[in-house]
């Protein structure tokens, strides 16, 4: 007898999504999808709404990474006002959102390692799941869920003293900022008392990336082939190829490292990247046009960004990156569990850079705004902590948002992760008899690694619990439960 198993909601991620798994009569698993249910409708919410307000409407899509809607919305602006595409603001003005930027990184990054995957590398896969959790974390490794709250919480007052807020701040305007940063509050980041201060940051940082090392050095059979399978990767690059989270232009390389989309202007993304319907989930599943829809889908997020940039333009983290690279002999790395040891290098990355920025005496500049010849269309993007953001925006005569084109980093991901959940289901699940707790959680692991804010495409209220339903071949159901 056939079964579908359905896993609703996917837990330890930002936002609300279920999977499938179909089984034929002899338990091979013939189909398997990852299912975003609700509707997500900004593109036109924010019609007819005067375009600078887009800033703040739009980072409401999420709780977790309002920064980057915020910016990127700010970026498309930026062009609409006349003030260049990420280097026309004044220093103050580019210095003080990439501080914001940086500070959303750090945070996110913390957030998503050290409380969401981090169960599931301390525990193991199958572990007890009242144990597979932050406060098992806390109970268990209090010093590393103490080092994720304060990383967190650096991170975000990094954000309050830059956005005005922690969440949903309103920093970044049309051509610039809206403030500029205090000598105090330069001070406090700095030599702030232990820990919060950002020696100690990076110190925390590196040792994240000392953590992953190891746990991979002693795992490593599980950690490189786990959910792994080759693919494109797009991110956007600096002009002399560096990693660069804020601005750059568009690059994409095949599983090979070929480049495929060669540093783009990003003003031009329609003529590269397509998105595909598909019936089963409001995400869309964009792709490159000049490969279809068949080859031309990739990834974005940390993994993809270290395998698209050629270095890394702080010390530490370039240290961390050749490392990282050396391990596939220079080659894309296409392991998906190697997204979180990208990610955490990224954390190193922003530590290193709010520490430079924050020494920067342009952080106390006055001229905080730019503005040129206004235009009616305009198109932002940034590197997000879950990769490539795009936001792209068109008025009217009377300053009315007319037209508005986002695709979220998960939307870009949307391929993979399903590409990612067939290959743990196929892996996990072929031939088993009985379907166990670890093996749908081994499901959902390959889906965290990517970090997936489906908050950005989903909005439900309330609290969902799992419920896990199993079908016969004929679609009948034969069993439910609920947690």
């Amino acid at each position: 007898m056939g079964k579908k198993i359905t896993i609703e909601p996917v837990t330890r991620v930002e936002g609300h999504g279920k999977v499938t798994i179909h089984l034929d009569n002899q338990g091979n698993v013939t189909r398997t999808r990852l299912h975003i249910v609700e509707f997500r409708g900004f593109e036109r919410f924010v019609q007819g709404r005067p375009y600078w307000e887009a800033p703040v409407l739009v980072q409401r899509l999420c709780g977790i990474c309002p920064v980057s809607h915020h910016l990127a919305a700010a970026k498309a602006l930026d062009v609409i006002v006349g003030a260049g595409t990420g280097d026309g603001l004044t220093p103050t003005g580019e210095k003080m959102r990439r501080l914001m930027h940086y500070g959303q990184m750090f945070q996110s990054h913390a957030l998503h390692f050290f409380h969401l995957a981090s169960p599931d590398l301390l525990f193991g896969i199958d572990s007890d799941p009242l144990m597979r959790n932050i406060i098992g974390v806390a109970l268990k490794h209090k010093d590393l869920a103490v080092q994720g709250v304060m990383m967190r919480k650096y991170g975000q007052e990094i954000i309050k003293a830059t956005a005005g807020k922690k969440i949903h701040g309103t920093g970044a305007i049309p051509g610039g900022i809206n403030k500029n940063l205090t000598i105090e509050e330069r001070d406090a980041f700095l030599h702030g008392a232990d820990p919060l201060n950002i020696d100690k940051m990076i110190e925390w940082s590196q040792a994240a990336v000392d953590f992953f090392k190891d746990y991979h050095q002693q795992n490593q059979s599980m950690i490189d082939n786990f959910a792994a399978f080759p693919s494109s990767h797009l991110s956007l690059v600096r002009k002399d190829g560096a990693l660069d989270l804020y601005h750059g232009v568009l690059r994409a390389v095949d599983a090979e490292g070929k480049k495929i989309l060669d540093d783009v202007d990003y003003q031009e993304y329609t003529k590269y990247i397509n998105e595909e319907v598909r019936s089963w989930s409001y995400m869309k599943f964009p792709y490159l046009y000049h490969l279809g829809k068949e080859n031309g889908w990739y990834r974005v997020g940390p993994l993809a960004r270290l395998n698209t940039a050629d270095f890394i333009p702080t010390p530490l983290a370039q240290r961390e990156f050749e490392l990282f690279k050396a391990y596939t002999n220079g080659k894309p790395n296409n392991m998906s569990m190697h997204m979180h040891w990208a990610r955490l290098i990224e954390i190193l990355h922003a530590a290193e850079m709010m520490k430079e920025l924050l020494n920067d005496p342009d952080l106390q500049g006055d001229d905080l705004v730019t503005k040129g010849t206004k235009q009616n269309e305009g198109v932002g993007v940034i590197e997000a902590p879950r990769g490539t953001l795009f936001h792209h925006y068109r008025i009217n005569d009377k300053d009315q948002i007319e037209m508005a084109n986002l695709i979220v980093s998960t939307t870009n991901n949307n391929e993979p992760m399903n590409r990612a959940v067939n290959k743990v289901a196929v892996d996990y699940m072929t031939g088993q008899k009985e379907i166990t707790e670890g093996m749908m959680n081994a499901v959902e692991v390959a889906i965290r690694a990517y970090d997936p804010c489906l908050s950005c495409a989903t909005h439900a209220l309330g609290q969902m619990p799992l419920e896990i339903t199993l079908y016969d071949a004929n679609n009948n159901l034969i069993d439910r439960k609920r947690t």
